[in-house]
């Protein structure tokens, strides 16, 4: 079994979405205090984190999508352990859409299909060209409307990025959020590291989400799994 890690580090200020709290990570107790307190029997540290459900690589709720959606702690936790593909899509230009037929060509690339009850992984490169520049806030490519429909018809639960957002900055952004909250699927964003997906064949995606009551999203510890 061989496990890819796919996720974003979280530190103190990493960035985080243009107009949500920043992330803020720091020491809560040192050990020397632990052990001033405890008269030198212990040392316990501890650190503290801030930020908000949509920090870091995370998976989004439908109800972020609209208030009729469920949230985070009732999203289904089956739909987080799935068969997984991950398509090349590094030549599509900064900010560009990503449509149909990009998704078609990519995945006869692959060699395999679309998992059904799976999951899509879009690597376009954004990540490890930009992060953490200023440009890895706005400058991703994404996939339009169309490309969503496509992916929810090849029976997909969700589909992640390595991107902040699942479009490129527009209103096509939102209108792609507003699909996937009518074609009952949901995205994964601020992925890292799908470059060591790519020409691997499927995996075994698993993203367990935090226990957030009435959350929008969560924060998820995203791998791919070779072998399971």
């Amino acid at each position: 079994m061989r496990i890819v890690d796919l996720s974003r580090e979280l530190y103190h200020r990493t960035p985080s979405y243009p107009g949500h709290p920043p992330i803020i990570h720091g020491m809560w107790k040192t050990h020397e205090e632990a052990y001033a307190e405890s008269r030198n029997v212990y040392g316990l540290a501890s650190m503290f984190i801030s930020m908000a459900d949509h920090g870091g690589t995370h998976i989004d709720a439908p109800r972020h999508f609209g208030p009729n959606g469920i949230s985070i702690d009732r999203y289904p936790l089956e739909k987080c352990i799935v068969p997984g593909i991950c398509l090349d899509l590094r030549h599509i230009a900064p900010r560009a859409e990503i449509t149909p037929a990009d998704l078609e060509a990519a995945v006869k690339t692959t060699g395999v299909p679309v998992p059904n009850g799976g999951t899509v992984l879009l690597c376009t490169g954004h990540h490890a060209r930009t992060f953490p520049r200023k440009e890895y806030s706005t400058d991703n490519s994404g996939v339009n409307v169309a490309a969503t429909e496509w992916l929810a018809g090849h029976g997909i639960v969700h589909f992640g990025i390595d991107s902040m957002r699942p479009g490129p900055e527009s209103d096509v952004n939102l209108l792609v959020h507003k699909a996937c909250l009518d074609l009952d699927i949901t995205h994964i964003e601020s992925l890292c590291n799908l470059e060591a997906l790519l020409g691997q064949g499927p995996f075994t995606f698993i993203g367990l989400p935090m226990k957030w009551r009435d959350g929008t999203a969560s924060p998820i510890r995203a791998v791919a799994v070779f072998g399971l």
